[in-house]
């Protein structure tokens, strides 16, 4: 039943269960629009508008405020405003004990009137009989699940439509009534229409610890009127088995009936009791007081300051607190007798703070950055004492997964760290490969999640896994790191050449010899001629050419000096190397005087490629680049001639090159 409900979801949730209406009865209420100042608190303008209301209109007065310490300080104000006997102030909201609320709610005396004021726990719930006068804030408070802090707190924003009309109605239930707000009218229509349901921004581990508590390990199993995120059930499982509070099946623990029975989130919970077993619940108590009460202790980046400077504060906000903590340490301490506290070393706040966060433990990794366990980073301002230490535990953070900045944290030993999370340290053996010395590196490591508590070199024997990780290190460095020779480009190049040839042939027999073929077919060639290696020194040009000669079969070896050979045989028998990698195809430079009589043009792959002929002059420069050698000397060759043999004369420049004799030198004296 509810004023408010949204009858149509919640018959078709319940297998369309018949709807009931009932009207009731409602008087009218007048409405007046107070404004408010921005830079006034909104607890004197409250105290100001109920002051004014009791003047101007009879009857009790509800007003609405977000929370308890605004209330508070509301009342003091009123109490200075206020000096008639018969107007009682008093407080409503759900932390008060059941005495005080039933006072609140109870019908005042003949010739009395009353001021309640109330949290939203008085918008439906309950009718205050004499209440004819509502002055609403406008504000309410709402629980914000807040991801880089781990936990829900109570964030004040603008009250919805539906909750300011509701709020509104409780000014008419048993007579017409007023109400006063705490803004100008035409705001009302900016207001959200509707509060949004909180499992759909909440931090669900509660939850699903009840749930498990229940019975029920699988959340997705239920129907919900609106149905919590999967990816919010996720993190809060995986959160729950950390904490020990739910078992691989998601079935409740005795650990997790020990957290559920604090009114906390589970980390803090998780912190309170296994703090309380070190000797220390009611230090961890006041810690899980700071982190859920915004402000309390100011706003220090350090733990141990803000303690101090709450447990000085003499604010009947900080003694509330205090009692509350008090509390919380009492329960777990009357719930866990018998895990008493061993030892006279009590567990310093950083390794507390870490019980409830042990993904936020932190190594420095120098000018104020940390990385953390989860394997996030985040760094503190380097004028911060904090950023020096080698560890911290981190309690509240902002900003990117990859970079945050750190708000709140306190110091931690690695001493510390391998005492309280003995069963979580991993001792690994480390092989990598270090782009440096391009060689590889053995360690054994001492890990807590992404964070290396300590590491020692150890001895490398090669191996298979060894070889593959030379390889991978390799590939990544860049295949031009290695020994790369002339003749083995050449070779490659020649290869590619053949590939590139036959490109249009339906099964191309030449393998892909290109960097990204290369990389990634590093299994077949790279690994097996690492084996035995563990330094890219040990690694020589010879071994290379080996290994890419492998992924060549026999009788391609054999077409490849035929039809893509290293060298071209002038007709003077001089050996020139053939270019593969010029842009323009393979390619020989050669002096003209030594191709005389050579009336077909060269080639290469079975004929089908012409090799591209840079033809030089004496002085070894370029004169002419062609495919056509027999065009060449029935064309150009005679402007080359004339322009080449007067700056040449001890050269011959016959005629008629195609018939005449090669030669590498010049003339004879005299001729």
């Amino acid at each position: 039943m509810s004023a408010t409900l949204d009858g149509a979801r919640v018959a078709k949730l319940l297998g369309e269960a018949p709807v009931v209406a009932s009207e009731g009865r409602a008087f009218p209420v007048e409405t007046r629009y107070l404004g408010r100042k921005a830079d006034a608190p909104v607890e004197r303008q409250m105290a100001d508008a109920i002051a004014t209301a009791l003047r101007a209109d009879p009857g009790s007065v509800l007003a609405f405020l977000p929370g308890a310490a605004e209330i508070r300080r509301t009342q003091d104000f009123l109490a200075e405003r206020i000096h008639d006997a018969s107007i009682e102030i008093v407080p409503l909201f759900g932390a008060l004990d059941a005495a005080v609320q039933d006072r609140a709610i109870a019908p005042s005396p003949k010739g009395r009137r009353k001021a309640v004021l109330a949290t939203s726990i008085a918008e439906t719930s309950l009718t205050i009989e004499g209440v004819r006068i509502v002055v609403d804030s406008g504000l309410a408070r709402v629980p914000r699940y807040e991801p880089d802090i781990g936990l829900t707190r109570l964030e004040t924003v603008r009250a919805s439509r539906a909750a300011v009309d509701q709020r509104r109605g409780r000014a008419g239930r048993t007579e017409p009534g007023v109400c006063y707000r705490l803004w100008d009218e035409p705001q009302t229509a900016s207001l959200a229409v509707y509060t949004q349901p909180e499992i759909l921004s909440a931090d669900l581990s509660s939850l699903v610890l009840d749930l498990a508590q229940w019975g029920v390990s699988d959340p997705s199993s239920l129907a919900f009127l609106d149905s919590p995120p999967a990816p919010a059930l996720k993190e809060a499982r995986e959160l729950l088995r950390e904490l020990g509070a739910i078992d691989g099946d998601g079935r409740i623990t005795d650990e997790g009936r020990s957290l559920r029975a604090l009114a906390l989130p589970p980390r803090l919970a998780r912190m309170i009791v296994d703090s309380h077993r070190l000797g220390a619940g009611r230090a961890a108590a006041e810690i899980a007081t700071v982190l859920t009460e915004r402000g309390l202790g100011g706003d220090h980046v350090d733990l141990d300051v803000r303690l101090e400077a709450f447990r000085r504060d003499r604010s009947q906000r900080a003694e509330a607190a205090r009692h509350q903590a008090q509390r919380w340490a009492a329960q777990v301490a009357a719930g866990d007798k018998a895990n008493m506290a061993r030892g006279d070393e009590l567990p310093s706040n950083g390794i507390m703070l870490a019980l409830a966060f042990p993904d936020r433990v932190a190594k420095n990794r120098g000018n104020g950055s940390f990385v953390l366990a989860n394997g996030r980073g985040a760094a503190l301002e380097q004028t911060a004492a904090l950023s020096r230490a080698p560890y911290i535990a981190v309690a509240e953070l902002t900003g990117t997964a990859m970079q945050g900045r750190i708000l709140l944290a306190a110091p931690i030993t690695q001493a510390e760290i391998e005492a309280h999370f003995a069963d979580q340290i991993e001792t690994v053996d480390e092989i990598s490969f270090d782009r440096g010395s391009m060689a590889l590196r053995a360690r054994r490591k001492k890990t807590l999640r992404a964070i290396t508590l300590s590491e020692t070199p150890r001895a490398l024997e090669p191996s298979v896994e060894t070889a593959r990780i030379f390889a991978d290190g390799l590939v990544a460095a860049g295949l031009d790191q290695l020994p790369w020779s002339k003749p083995i480009k050449q070779w490659r190049d020649r290869v590619m050449f053949l590939r590139a040839a036959e490109s249009a042939a339906s099964e191309n027999p030449w393998p892909d010899l290109s960097d990204d073929a290369l990389a990634a077919e590093r299994e077949s060639w790279l690994v097996p001629a690492l084996l035995d290696k563990t330094s890219l020194k040990a690694f020589s040009a010879g071994d290379l050419l080996e290994a890419l000669q492998a992924m060549l079969p026999w009788a391609l070896r054999a077409r490849l000096d035929r039809e893509a050979p290293t060298h071209f045989e002038a007709p003077t028998g001089t050996q020139l190397a053939i270019d593969y990698e010029a842009e323009q195809g393979p390619t020989i430079a050669v002096r003209l005087q030594e191709l005389f009589g050579l009336t077909s043009h060269p080639s290469i792959a079975r004929g089908a490629i012409p090799l591209v002929l840079e033809l030089l002059s004496p002085a070894h420069r370029p004169v002419q680049v062609t495919r056509d050698l027999p065009g060449f000397w029935r064309g150009s060759y005679a402007g080359v001639r004339s322009d080449l043999r007067g700056r040449y004369p001890r050269h011959p420049w016959p005629e008629d090159p195609a018939s005449a004799m090669p030669t590498r030198r010049v003339k004879p004296k005299g001729t």
